[in-house]
C-alpha cells in the first residue's frame, strides 16, 4: 500500500459548517485502499474527553464510583438477611449462602464478555443499561416466592452490577491524565472494600428490625439503585474518544452525503466478536503462563475468599461467642471499615515512595508497602483466630478483623497498579485475569465456611487462614528483588518491551 498525503480540516473551520465535527486528515482504509479523511480531536477541543472540564471530570468519576459503592453494598449486605430468609422460604443455610456466592460468580465471568460491548457501543450506554437490569434484579430479590428466585435474582445482581462496576477504571483513564489518575483510582479502590465492609453494619440493623427482615434489605439496594439510575441520566457523559469520534464522523457523512469521512476506530475496527473473543481468552492465557499474573492472582484472590468468608461468619461467631443481636453483629464490621481506612492511608505513602524510587527500581517501586502488608495480613488472621473466647473482650478480635483488612487493602490497590505497570497496553487482560481468579474465590469459600468452622472451630479454623497467609510472605518480596529477572524471561513482557524500544519518539 503506498504511503498517502495526509490533509487536516482545522476545527474551527469544521464547526462554521457542523458544530460537532473534529478535525480530519486522510489515511487508507482497509477495504479498497482509497483515501478516507480521518475524524480527529484538535488540540485542546473540548469535546475530548481528557479536555472536559475540571468540575465535570470530578462529576463523572464520582458517579461512577457512586455505582461501585452500590454493587458492594449489595455484594455483602445481603448475608445478614439469612436468618429472616431461611424463616419465611423454609430453605436451608447452604441454599442462602448460594445467593452469597453466586452474586460474586457472576461477578467474575459476565465481564469477560460483557466488558466488550463499551468498546462497541461505548461507555455511557453500558452504565445505563446494567442500571437498570441491576435495579430490575434487585426488585426480583425483594419480591421473591421461594429461594430459587433469590439464587437467579443474586447471580443477576452481580453480573449487572459488574459489567458498570469494571468500567470504572476505563472511565478514570479516559477523562484523567495518567499523572492525575491517583486520587480517583484510590477513590475507587476505598470505595469497593469501604462499602464492602459497611454493607452489613447497615443491613444488620435492618434484618434486626421485626417490620422489616431480609425483602427490605434487597429494597433498599434497589432504592438506591433506582436513585443512582437516575443521576446517571443526568450526569454521565460518554466518554470513550472512539465513541465520540465515531458519533462525529457519522454526523459528517450524513451532512456532506461523503462517505469518506471516518474515525480510526471505524478503519481499524477488528469487529465486535474478535474483540470478545480476545477478551474472554486472553485474560486466562495471562493467568496461566505469566507467573506474575498468576502469583499476584493467587494472593489477591485467597484475601477475597478470606474477606467473604468473613462476610459469611463474622455474624455466628459474635453471636455464638459473645452473644451479640444480628443488629450488634453487622456493627462489627466497622473493624473492616476502619481497616480499609487506614490501607488507604499507608496507600496514599506508597505513592510518595514510588516516585521517588521509581527510576531505580521500576515497576518494583510499587511494592515497598506491601512487604509489610504481607506481614500484616497473617497477623490480623492470628490476632483474630486466638482472641475470640468469651473470656477475652469483643475489641480483640475487631483489632484483627481491621489489621487483616488494612492488609487487604494494601494487597488489592498494589495489584492493580503493579500489573498495569508491568503490562502496559496488555495491562486491562491481567487485570482481568487476576479479577476472574480472585471473584472465583470469593464464590468458593462462603460455600464451605460454615462447615469448616463447625468441624475445626473458629480458633482452628481461622488459624489454619492464618498459616497459609503465613506461606504467602514471600511473594512481594521474590518480585520485590526479582521482579525485573522474572518478566525478563516472559514473551510477554519481551513483547511489550521490544514494542516500547521501536515507538518512535516525538
Amino acid at each position: 500500500m503506498s504511503d498517502l498525503e495526509k490533509a487536516r480540516v482545522s476545527t474551527k473551520e469544521l464547526d462554521e459548517e457542523n458544530p460537532i465535527v473534529g478535525s480530519i486528515s486522510a489515511a487508507p482504509t482497509i477495504a479498497n485502499e482509497s483515501d478516507v479523511i480521518i475524524v480527529e480531536f484538535e488540540e485542546n477541543d473540548p469535546r475530548a474527553p481528557m479536555n472536559f472540564s475540571y468540575s465535570k471530570k470530578w462529576a463523572i468519576t464520582i458517579v461512577s464510583v457512586a455505582f461501585t459503592a452500590i454493587i458492594s453494598a449489595s455484594s455483602s449486605s445481603y448475608s445478614f438477611g439469612y436468618d429472616t430468609m431461611i424463616a419465611e422460604l423454609h430453605c436451608t443455610t447452604m441454599e442462602a449462602t448460594l445467593g452469597l456466592s453466586l452474586f460474586t460468580l457472576g461477578f467474575a465471568i459476565v465481564p469477560l464478555v460483557s466488558s466488550s460491548f463499551s468498546e462497541e457501543f461505548g461507555r455511557r450506554p453500558v452504565y445505563l443499561v446494567s442500571a437498570a437490569c441491576f435495579l430490575l434484579s434487585q426488585v426480583m430479590v425483594a419480591l421473591a416466592p421461594n429461594i430459587a428466585v433469590v439464587i437467579v435474582g443474586r447471580f443477576l445482581n452481580g453480573a449487572f452490577g459488574s459489567t458498570g462496576a469494571v468500567l470504572v477504571g476505563g472511565t478514570v483513564a479516559d477523562v484523567w491524565e495518567p499523572a492525575q489518575r491517583g486520587l480517583p483510582m484510590s477513590m475507587y479502590s476505598l470505595t469497593a472494600l469501604f462499602v464492602t465492609s459497611a454493607g452489613p453494619v447497615v443491613s444488620g440493623w435492618i434484618d434486626a428490625n421485626p417490620h422489616m427482615g431480609w425483602r427490605w434489605i434487597a429494597w433498599m439496594n434497589a432504592i438506591f439503585g433506582g436513585a443512582y439510575l437516575l443521576f446517571a441520566l443526568v450526569l454521565t457523559k460518554e466518554t470513550r474518544a472512539t465513541i465520540i469520534l465515531a458519533k462525529i464522523a457519522r454526523a459528517k457523512r450524513r451532512e456532506t452525503g461523503d462517505g469518506r469521512y471516518r474515525a480510526r476506530s471505524e478503519v481499524d475496527n477488528v469487529g465486535f466478536w474478535t474483540m470478545v473473543r480476545i477478551s474472554c481468552t486472553r485474560p486466562l492465557y495471562l493467568l496461566f503462563t505469566e507467573p506474575v499474573v498468576f502469583v499476584f492472582s493467587l494472593w489477591i484472590g485467597f484475601a477475597w475468599g478470606i474477606l467473604y468468608a468473613m462476610i459469611e461468619s463474622i455474624g455466628s461467631l459474635f453471636k455464638s461467642v459473645y452473644g451479640f443481636s444480628t443488629g450488634d453483629t453487622g456493627s462489627v464490621f466497622t473493624a473492616l471499615c476502619i481497616g480499609s481506612l487506614f490501607g488507604c492511608a499507608l496507600n496514599a505513602y506508597q505513592e510518595t515512595i514510588y516516585r521517588r524510587k521509581y527510576a531505580s527500581r521500576g515497576p518494583e517501586a510499587r511494592l515497598y508497602v506491601a512487604l509489610g502488608a504481607a506481614l500484616l495480613f497473617p497477623a490480623g488472621m492470628y490476632i483474630y483466630a486466638w482472641t475470640a473466647f468469651p473470656h477475652v473482650t469483643w475489641v480483640a478480635p475487631c483489632v484483627g478483623l481491621a489489621v487483616f483488612m488494612c492488609a487487604t487493602y494494601v494487597i488489592y490497590q498494589t495489584v492493580f497498579v503493579y500489573l498495569a505497570d508491568c503490562y502496559g497496553r496488555w495491562a486491562s487482560s491481567a487485570l482481568a485475569g487476576q479479577s476472574l481468579f480472585r471473584n472465583i474465590m470469593g464464590t468458593v469459600f462462603p460455600l464451605f465456611t460454615t462447615q469448616m468452622y463447625s468441624n475445626l472451630s473458629y480458633k482452628w479454623a481461622n488459624t489454619l487462614f492464618a498459616v497459609i497467609a503465613t506461606l504467602m510472605i514471600p511473594i512481594p518480596y521474590v518480585l520485590f528483588f526479582y521482579g525485573s529477572r522474572i518478566r525478563a524471561k516472559s514473551k510477554i513482557s519481551q513483547k511489550i518491551t521490544a514494542d516500547d524500544d521501536v515507538k518512535p519518539s516525538k
